[in-house]
């Protein structure tokens, strides 16, 4: 997974794409999940997962109650998730939680760390291409560590 002392890179797809062979991966990366609640099929998928770079806890629980009422009042899977996802200014709580707390801060680190010594990483996660997702916010805080 080293490349001679040059820098690794960093990308992210989701756990249906790595399922279903919808992504191809160069080389041979270490995929690193992202999940706070990762299920055994999801341990099972990837090489390592840091519950801390996950969502909080009461976000995930607050977003899945305004997610399901949003469905319940007629809205689409995809669209009572992006709904949601603006509605409790997800983004921006994800963020704040990134950067105030100890092990998501020490997780960061030790990713930027890996890839500047020349690990490949791929986030996984569970959202599809088409639903607003925290790792690709994720990706965002990493590279802007790495520049």
């Amino acid at each position: 997974m080293t490349n001679g002392g040059t820098r690794g890179s960093l990308d992210e797809t989701y756990h249906a794409a790595l399922q279903h062979d919808l992504v191809s991966l160069s080389g041979d990366p270490r995929l690193v999940g992202v999940v706070r609640r990762p299920t055994n099929w999801f341990r099972r998928s990837v090489d390592e997962n840091h519950r801390e770079l996950g969502p909080p806890a009461d976000l995930l629980d607050a977003f899945r109650e305004r997610h399901e009422d949003l469905r319940s009042r007629g809205m689409c899977d995809e669209g009572a998730h992006n709904a949601a996802w603006e509605e409790l200014a997800f983004e921006e709580r994800y963020r704040e939680h990134l950067q105030t707390t100890a092990d998501a801060i020490a997780a960061i680190d030790d990713l930027v760390f890996r890839i500047r010594t020349g690990d490949d990483i791929v986030l996984v996660c569970f959202e599809n291409e088409n639903k607003r997702c925290h790792r690709h916010e994720l990706v965002s805080v990493i590279e802007a560590e790495l520049e």
